[in-house]
């Protein structure tokens, strides 16, 4: 049986964009991380980069930094903490490219 239409190579052109523009919103969608497991992730990138380097707060304290909580520790590595939570959320803003 033979449709009642022609598939030209307009209208498989037209097809083919509408299933990509589809497809670029199915992965917009299905990319977006929770705000936690970003949080979480921001927690434990510090943490590592900074224990590295010396520092001895721990991740709890890391958090309670980023939550604005006040916290027991080196002054040093507290500095070391904020400044480093200031990179990560301006990190966007640099060209790492060139």
């Amino acid at each position: 049986m033979k449709p009642p239409y022609d598939i030209t190579p307009l209208i498989l052109k037209l097809i083919s964009s509408v299933s990509e523009k589809i497809g670029e919103v199915n992965a917009n969608y299905l990319n977006k991380q929770s705000p936690q497991l970003r949080k979480q992730n921001k927690i434990c990138t510090i943490h590592s980069s900074l224990q590295i380097e010396g520092n001895i707060l721990s991740q709890d304290q890391i958090t309670a930094i980023i939550e604005n909580k006040r916290i027991v520790g080196p002054e040093k590595d507290i500095l070391e903490v904020l400044n480093a939570i200031n990179v990560y959320d301006r990190l966007e803003e640099f060209d790492v490219c060139n």
